[in-house]
């Protein structure tokens, strides 16, 4: 499968332009850090994880009800909050993001916002560090930092095109327990717990950020309240065409 940069590049070659400075972006994990990952991913399932083929998820995130699709094969995010003014509704299909906002304004995908937001969210939501020959990415080990008293391996993650996070994983139970944003003039630190078995994967059912993460933080609060792997239809991902009346 040619990988989305090979993909974008080729297509700027045939245009005759240069490709955007983010294709030249460095892809690929490091040994150290594909060993990390390794470790995390048999703790939370294995093999399993290869057999996914959707990710459906409804909870409250920042006190507010949602739903939430992912694909883990390839690009692919919706997630619909309820809002006290109506129904918020965002998209990601790889190319582009879009939103749907309560009162009806619609923004449409916009190609040229690579490094978006949603790109970011759609590969950690969607666990897209544990398929390293699925997405294009970029994952250095930092090394072993203690936290509270405990021992974690930490490895930072950059999807192509989007911001990178501090995965930090448990060296007991090698489950990821703490996320850290870096990028943001104020560091935003979530932690991750309540893992349960779904299935033949373990999933955290809790993110919950650190205390001085600030609003940015508390709106990033997740419980999960129920979980499903049925994988949907790629057509939900992108922005839905308009019909004349």
């Amino acid at each position: 499968m040619i990988s989305r940069r090979a993909a974008l590049a080729a297509l700027f070659a045939l245009a005759g332009l240069a490709p955007p400075a983010q294709a030249a972006e460095t892809i690929g994990y490091s040994p150290a850090a594909q060993k990390v990952l390794a470790r995390a991913r048999q703790a939370a399932g294995g093999a399993a994880w290869n057999r996914l083929r959707g990710w459906h998820e409804s909870g409250r995130q920042g006190g507010l009800a949602y739903e939430a699709w992912f694909d883990p094969l390839r690009y692919g995010m919706r997630v619909e909050t309820h809002e006290p003014a109506g129904l918020d509704v965002r998209g990601f299909n790889g190319p582009g993001d879009w939103r749907i906002t309560p009162a009806g304004e619609v923004t449409g995908i916009d190609v040229t916002r690579v490094a978006s937001e949603a790109r970011t969210r759609a590969f950690f939501d969607g666990h897209g560090y544990f398929y390293p020959g699925r997405f294009d990415a970029r994952g250095d080990f930092l090394g072993v930092k203690s936290w509270q008293g405990r021992s974690f391996e930490v490895v930072n993650v950059k999807p192509w095109g989007g911001t990178a996070r501090e995965l930090w994983f448990d060296r007991r139970s090698h489950l990821l327990t703490r996320m850290v944003d870096r990028t943001a003039a104020r560091p935003v630190a979530l932690q991750l717990s309540d893992y349960r078995k779904v299935g033949e994967v373990r999933v955290a059912f809790r993110i919950t950020p650190e205390p001085d993460g600030g609003p940015a933080a508390f709106a990033l609060a997740r419980e999960v309240e129920s979980l499903d792997f049925r994988p949907a239809d790629r057509a939900m991902f992108s922005l839905p065409r308009r019909t004349e009346p």
